[in-house]
């Protein structure tokens, strides 16, 4: 079977994130994971086209299915078309990021380290692409 799997994470305590990621011949799974209780929240699924404004662009479709009462689309759609669109795959993101009785601070830090950690992840998969990574 040719999968590789690869980790990364970013802030401490009670606002860590980790992202791990699942690469296949054929496409990217990543769980985006963190703060006081992991959980499934969203899941998006990044699709690679041509950019309509520039075919010699990479762009992206995506499409979110968040849990009812959840934000954590918010994390999900960017980092799933971030990774379609650096990796020209399809992506699929889990993403459940939660902190007891978060305020907009609160979330803001959860956010950013999501995106730390989603950028940890992609320059390990690219690395892995070069032949010099694990």
């Amino acid at each position: 079977m040719d999968l590789r799997r690869v980790e990364a994470e970013a802030g401490k305590g009670r606002f860590l994130v980790r992202a791990a990621a699942t690469v296949t011949p054929d496409g990217v799974i990543v769980e985006i994971l963190g703060g006081e209780r992991p959980h499934v929240g969203a899941v998006a699924l990044g699709l690679p086209r041509p950019s309509l404004e520039n075919p010699e662009r990479i762009s992206c479709n995506v499409a979110v299915l968040p849990v009812l009462g959840h934000k954590d689309d918010e994390v999900a759609r960017p980092a799933a078309a971030r990774l379609a669109r650096e990796l020209n795959q399809a992506v699929v993101v889990v993403a459940g990021l939660h902190v007891d009785r978060a305020g907009p601070e609160d979330i803001a830090r959860l956010s950013a380290n999501a995106a730390q950690a989603v950028d940890g992840l992609l320059a390990l998969v690219l690395k892995g692409r070069t032949g010099n990574g694990p």
